[in-house]
């Protein structure tokens, strides 16, 4: 090779290399900017946790992969991603105003500004991990439970806890009432529990199910709950009475989730296959073939016309409610990981 053709060759290396390090920059955020903004899109691990913010415009998602991800619904396009956990991020949810994201992740509660991904200052104190976060429907409080049972409510103005109570089990969950004066707990346990947030009373115990309840969430009315179970049912409970109302059955696998349609009229259950429920009668509308998996969590859009279900396979889809069909897809899935 003579003198000439390898200048050539080296200029057109550099000139290779200067250009894949300035479209790598336009990716990476400074370190001292923001150092837990990453860029991949989509989850490469399990999804636990979806919530749609209250105008329905975007979607937050949780999950194994340690990661927050934020995701535009019109256009599928993820908007931003924190490394958030050193563990697993278990829940994730949105203020009633729409401007702080908060999540419950290993042994604390993290929260960020929706709109700039901006970290606001923690709730801390937790000896064990938190698997469940809600807001108060007005937004002044925060309720939480970790993996041991315990009840925590915190005054968002002042990061301070103002009432702790035990449920006494692994594993719960909580669930504001829409007025604020309930709270609806579920474990492992095989009981519901509600509370009177005001003295932190236990009002009524809701038995029924013969194995762990993995969720509860009260309906837009609150005169009933909805509670999934490990023993492949739904059921439906009187929030007065204590009494159950019936019992949906249908699937072949555990229920992971649950959810009311804004309107209160239909119930969404994820499993390995996500059905539609009429509450009025108990009838299935319609099975949703989601994730060839399970799928983890199931969530309405404000409006109630799409349906968003996360689960195993490491993806986030959107359905119609109405046709039942899919609309889009967040992120890839698990087997397009292992194509790669």
């Amino acid at each position: 090779m003579n003198w000439s053709s390898w200048q050539k060759r080296t200029s057109k290396r550099i000139c290779l290399l200067v250009v894949s390090l300035a479209t790598l920059s336009s990716f990476v955020i400074s370190k001292s900017a923001r150092s837990e903004l990453v860029v991949q899109t989509g989850h490469t691990g399990v999804v636990n946790s979806i919530a749609f913010s209250p105008d329905g415009k975007t979607l937050a998602s949780g999950g194994w992969d340690k990661t927050i991800r934020l995701w535009d619904v019109a256009n599928g396009k993820q908007l931003w991603s924190l490394k958030a956990a050193l563990f697993v991020v278990d829940s994730v949810a949105f203020s009633p105003d729409g401007k702080t994201l908060v999540s419950a992740l290993d042994g604390t509660i993290r929260s960020w500004d929706a709109a700039t991904a901006k970290e606001l200052p923690s709730l801390n104190g937790f000896v064990h991990g938190v698997n469940s976060v809600a807001f108060s429907p007005d937004g002044k409080t925060l309720a939480s439970s970790d993996d041991y049972g315990k009840i925590r409510l915190w005054d968002l103005a002042t990061g301070k806890e103002l009432r702790s109570f035990w449920e006494i089990s692994e594993r719960t969950i909580v669930a504001f009432s829409p007025d604020g004066k309930t709270l609806a707990t579920c474990s492992r346990d095989t009981k519901i529990k509600l509370w009177d947030l005001a003295g932190g009373k236990e009002l009524l115990s809701l038995i029924g199910h013969s194995e762990s309840v993995n969720s509860v969430v009260f309906s837009p009315n609150g005169k009933t709950l909805a509670s999934a179970s490990l023993d492949k049912t739904i059921k439906l409970w009187d929030v007065v009475t204590g009494k159950q109302i019936r019992s949906l059955e249908g699937h072949t696998y555990s229920v992971n989730s649950v959810a009311f349609s804004p309107d209160g009229k239909t119930l969404a259950s994820g499993s390995f296959e996500v059905k539609l429920w009429d509450v009025a009668s108990g009838r299935e509308l319609r099975s949703l073939d989601t994730h060839s998996d399970a799928s983890f969590t199931v969530a309405f859009s404000p409006d109630g016309k799409t349906l968003a279900t996360a689960g195993w396979n490491f993806t986030i889809k959107l359905w119609d409610t109405v046709s039942g069909k899919e609309l889009r897809s967040l992120g890839p899935s698990r087997e397009a990981y292992r194509s790669l």
